[in-house]
């Protein structure tokens, strides 16, 4: 009986298997293979997801003034962030794909006592009006042949303490390109390499990225967007996923001050720019509730590495404040709409 068990465990399909590639959309099977960077066990496409993030607790902000200013510290009561984000094929051809991708991202704070501590009034500005991203994104992914794929990446991104009735392209408008070339060795392994015009480790530089997305058998996999992100992937059931690994989420934003003040280098500083950089130790289950509706939950521990800011008002961008969020553990819930399980597996299906 156990070993009949190990048998039927060891010849489980895996969910999903890779989709065929239809021709416009028609409905008909292009016969020649084109290659990825998707491979067999890998979770189903997402479409639209709406997610919440919570940091349980208080935990410490201690800033450190730089050239002379003063130190001081307080505590942060809440931290929360709203994510939705959705995606939309504009074109699905066998070898040429163009998905267009919107985002929403609303991140809260509340301090203990920001206005008394705060010198420049900065987490006071932040804890009044947040920080918001809202973005827009086209991917263009070009599988060359049934080896050969690569990948073109754009986004831009309004990211500040605005308000809508503030908004300015010009002044919040962050952009991030990046360019990957990719081989896919087989169903279960592609890989790739790239560089990345964008925002990793806070400020805008060119970064070196690595795509490895691999399933060693029918329950373990990784998947890997180095050195942004990797995850262990453990295959539960088709219905369900684990994942563990970690994370490095950055995030640089434009902020508007309400009252200027003056540093060694600029009698009125008027803007800053604020680059924030946490590395999150995951672990993220996933698991089927409807044929085309996910949810997922995870949990972990995030270690915030800089929370900085820096003058925008002169070409300078001297440092103006150097601080760090204490280490937290942190939970987040989502919900995300993905292809029905039926519209795949009919579109395997020979025709």
């Amino acid at each position: 009986m156990g070993l009949s068990r190990a048998a039927i465990a060891q010849d489980a399909p895996v969910y999903p298997p890779p989709a065929p590639l239809d021709t416009a959309g028609l409905g008909t099977t292009d016969a020649q293979a084109f290659a990825n960077s998707q491979v067999v066990g890998m979770g189903p496409s997402k479409g639209l997801i709406v997610k919440y993030e919570r940091i349980p607790g208080n935990f410490s902000l201690r800033s450190t003034g730089v050239n002379g200013a003063p130190d001081y510290h307080m505590d942060v009561t809440k931290n929360a962030n709203l994510v939705v984000k959705a995606y939309a094929p504009l074109l699905n051809h066998p070898h040429l794909k163009l998905v267009l991708g919107l985002n929403y991202d609303r991140q809260e704070f509340q301090f203990s006592e920001p206005a008394a501590s705060d010198l420049y009034g900065l987490y006071g500005n932040i804890q009044n009006k947040g920080l918001t991203t809202i973005g827009t994104q086209l991917a263009v992914i070009r599988p060359v042949d049934a080896v050969h794929w690569y990948l073109f990446r754009t986004k831009g991104e309004l990211n500040g303490d605005y308000n809508s009735d503030e908004l300015s392209i010009s002044d919040y408008l962050k952009v991030t390109t990046e360019f990957i070339y990719g081989w896919k060795r087989s169903p279960t392994f592609a890989w790739g390499v790239g560089v990345q015009l964008g925002y990793i480790l806070g400020r805008q530089s060119i970064y070196p990225v690595v795509v490895y997305n691999r399933t060693f058998n029918p329950r373990w996999g990784i998947e890997a967007l180095a050195p942004a992100r990797v995850l262990v992937r453990r295959n539960l059931s088709p219905q369900s996923l684990l994942f563990a690994g970690y994370e490095v989420a950055s995030a640089n934003y434009n902020l508007k001050l309400r009252n200027a003040f003056a540093s060694p280098n600029n009698p009125a500083v008027t803007s800053l720019e604020l680059r924030k950089i946490d590395l999150k130790f995951r672990l993220r289950y996933e698991h089927e509730l409807l044929s085309f509706l996910w949810a997922g939950a995870e949990a972990g521990y995030r270690y915030n590495y800089q929370l900085n800011s820096y003058d925008r008002s002169n070409n300078g961008r001297d440092q103006i404040i150097d601080s760090q969020l204490g280490s937290a553990p942190y939970v987040s819930l989502d919900l995300f709409i993905v292809p029905p399980r039926k519209l795949l597996q009919k579109a395997q299906r020979p025709r």
